[in-house]
């Protein structure tokens, strides 16, 4: 059988028209000089562009965060899901673990959502934006890596899931950071002004400062005093690997202040400088309540009075990384975590010895 697929003459020709590309602007000096490039409010040189690049640092962030990849399902949980059910715990030494899981599991949420929704529309520097990529799915590894030992522990993935409406001292702390996004969604924000630039500054301190680099470390020091001991050794190794990977995020989150203060120092006034050390004085306060909720009658020889000297450690070190001045003179009642925090040494999945680091794999931390 032929089909006929005749219908009929046409009554007309139709010249498809030639498609319109537009001149573009002969400006190749402005796309690719470095000098042109800046971190934000850059109108001359393509998003796109990425060489040469300007900001080494940024470049080296991304480097250093795809040479520590990992997954999380590649730890065994094994010995955690024994000592979990085996009663081998006590109620207190529980609680740390469920309210550190909790919070824990929707802040790396909360900074993806900040990653993707808020900051990467207004950084206008390809290799940062490079970056930020690269972290956005960290931050869903570190989200995955909650999911895994949920599912390992059989734990109520509700409870869990839910603390952060469900327990004061987290739902503080993950209130703060959510005001600083949804400054930024407002659709009349803009960097363009001065008072922007500080609108967006804020949400960096709040996120890389006071998100990533205090409220998570009270929780790092916590669950990895059970791993110096040699307990919930799973849930221990993927702390160390997501206390890796935040470590970058901090490093590069305090470059990415610092830049656009250097680039826009007429921003950087003393009035701005007391409102961030005034935001950091309030994220330690909410820390310390967070530590007590965690710690009622404390646990191995701690207690919530040494996590708030810790956090107020921790505060001090920050103010100063983006020229803030210290406000607690506070020593270091873990001096064992600086220790855990140099990544120097890393060994194979498979082998025991040390070796220098390729890929993801399993760490060896000092006590």
């Amino acid at each position: 059988m032929v089909l006929d697929f005749d219908l009929g003459p046409a009554t007309a020709t139709l010249t498809p028209a030639a498609p319109v590309i537009p001149d573009l602007p002969k400006r190749a000096d402005d796309r690719t000089a470095n000098d042109r490039k800046r971190l934000i409010n850059c109108e001359t040189v393509d998003v796109n562009q990425l060489m040469p690049l300007k900001y080494e640092w940024a470049w080296e962030h991304y480097l250093n965060g795809c040479a520590n990849h990992w997954m999380p399902t590649e730890v065994p949980m094994g010995a955690d899901i024994a000592t979990w059910k085996g009663n081998r715990l006590s109620e207190d030494e529980r609680l740390v673990i469920m309210r550190n899981l909790g919070f824990f599991s929707t802040a790396e949420s909360l900074v993806a959502n900040n990653l993707t929704l808020a900051i990467f529309k207004q950084v206008t520097n390809a290799e940062c934006r490079q970056y930020l990529l690269r972290q956005a799915f960290e931050e869903a590894i570190h989200t995955h890596t909650f999911h895994y030992i949920v599912e390992s522990l059989g734990l109520d993935e509700k409870e869990i899931f839910g603390m952060y409406r469900d327990i004061p001292a987290i739902a503080a702390k993950d209130e703060l950071e959510m005001e600083l996004t949804a400054a930024l969604l407002d659709p009349e924000f803009s960097t363009a002004t001065d008072e922007g630039t500080r609108k967006f500054l804020e949400n960096l301190v709040g996120f890389y400062v006071i998100m990533e680099g205090i409220f998570f470390y009270a929780g790092f020091a916590m669950i990895l005093s059970f791993h110096r001991q040699n307990r919930m050794t799973g849930i221990g190794e993927q702390f160390q690997y997501i206390l890796r990977d935040e470590t970058v995020h901090l490093n590069f989150g305090i470059d990415l202040i610092n830049g656009i203060v250097a680039e826009n120092p007429q921003v950087w006034t003393q009035d701005f400088r007391d409102h961030l050390v005034s935001r950091i004085r309030h994220a330690v306060e909410l820390e310390a309540d967070y530590a007590r909720s965690c710690l009622p009658n404390g646990v191995m020889g701690l207690n919530s009075n040494l996590f708030e000297e810790y956090v107020r450690f921790v505060a001090d070190r920050r103010l100063e990384r983006i020229g803030l001045p210290r406000q607690y003179m506070a020593r270091n009642p873990f001096p064992w975590m600086s220790e855990t925090i140099d990544l120097g040494k890393e060994k194979n999945f498979f082998e025991s010895r040390v070796t220098d680091y390729r890929r993801g794999a399993s760490l060896d931390w000092g006590d």
